[in-house]
């Protein structure tokens, strides 16, 4: 029974298996049933737990949803199976970004902030815009109007 290989959780199938699953579930996904395709490469995750195709892609999905944690998450899983997964990768970066972006919003709108949350957030955007090498994280918006400035 040991050289058996049966469909199931944590059961390696063989490489043309999984990737017909994977095709199946990209098939799901395009078709816009992401609910599902996520649901089908959490089980293709478990097939086999060495490949990292339907972490990436789950990463992407969330992303596109805009559920930045759980896609960082995704895509964490992804690189630890294949450290040149560009696409998690990529997701990695701006979907972090884009927590950090919404966080620092927060921070700026609590009018009560002040001290080591303020200075870590003044540092984190010093540090993203030497990253970016960038002068300002973003552009000025051009529907934004000037704020006069008091005279004193």
């Amino acid at each position: 029974m040991a050289g058996c290989a049966t469909q199931g959780n944590n059961v390696a199938t063989t490489p043309e298996a999984f990737n017909k699953q994977l095709a199946g579930a990209d098939t799901v996904a395009k078709g816009g049933d992401q609910d599902r395709a996520i649901a089908l490469y959490q089980e293709l995750s478990k097939t086999d737990p060495t490949r990292e195709e339907a972490w990436s892609r789950i990463a992407q999905i969330q992303f596109t949803q805009g559920h930045y944690g759980q896609a960082i998450v995704a895509a964490q899983e992804a690189l630890q199976r294949d450290q040149s997964d560009r696409q998690a990768k990529s997701v990695l970066a701006v979907a972090g970004l884009r927590v950090a972006t919404q966080s620092l919003d927060e921070l700026r709108q609590d009018a009560s902030l002040a001290g080591d949350a303020k200075s870590d957030a003044q540092t984190l955007a010093k540090q993203l815009r030497d990253t970016l090498g960038e002068a300002t994280l973003f552009p000025p918006d051009p529907n934004d109007k000037p704020v006069p400035k008091k005279s004193t």
